[in-house]
């Protein structure tokens, strides 16, 4: 009886992986651009970043940065030194280029709609990137993985019932016509990496 098994899944070399997180991580901060050039935000840590940053003043990259900090210990038994590493890198590099971009990239005229479609998109596939690089960049998703193996309570919904939080704090302090926009922008992101995040058709580590 021949046994047919699945070939060895190649493996990143640090180079690929480099030029994965530097893109990725680009591919995010443009999409943070679009949104706050617009007044908009999204769910996740980065959401309430820029919720906060719209509040206090104080810049995005500062903001995003801490407000991941609590969550590296936790990354670190759950997923390993190795995935830490790369999602400290990658959150790191979003930081660095959210805080350069205003100086390199300005909108003359942003349609609203516009920016919530393609934010989302470039979200979307700067995300793609980063996973399949063994990377993330935030720590919902963590706490979420870590509460899923604890208790069984699904990782996403953990994931929505945050997201939900989030736009339920922006719809008190933000305009709400931004909220509704964002609320688009978020489904469009959302379900991107639903139908491209798929483990079975990606077989490089």
């Amino acid at each position: 009886m021949m046994l047919l098994t699945s070939p060895a899944p190649d493996r990143h070399t640090p180079l690929e992986d480099a030029q994965g997180l530097v893109s990725g991580t680009m591919l995010t901060a443009l999409s943070v651009s679009f949104l706050h050039g617009s007044g908009l935000f999204t769910g996740q840590i980065a959401g309430l970043s820029l919720v906060l940053s719209y509040l206090t003043g104080w810049g995005f990259g500062a903001i995003f940065f801490c407000l991941n900090l609590p969550f590296y210990w936790l990354a670190f038994r759950r997923m390993g030194a190795k995935f830490t590493l790369k999602t400290f890198t990658a959150i790191a590099l979003m930081s660095g280029f959210t805080t350069l971009a205003p100086n390199v990239l300005a909108f003359a005229q942003l349609n609203v709609a516009a920016a919530a479609v393609l934010a989302g998109v470039i979200s979307g596939a700067g995300l793609l990137m980063l996973f399949r690089h063994g990377a993330s960049l935030g720590g919902v998703g963590i706490v979420a993985l870590y509460l899923q193996d604890k208790t069984g309570f699904k990782a996403g919904k953990t994931q929505v019932i945050f997201d939900c939080g989030v736009f339920l704090f922006a719809a008190f302090v933000l305009p709400f016509d931004k909220v509704l926009w964002s609320l688009l922008g978020a489904m469009v992101l959302n379900v991107i990496i639903l139908i491209n995040h798929r483990r079975d058709r990606y077989i490089a580590k």
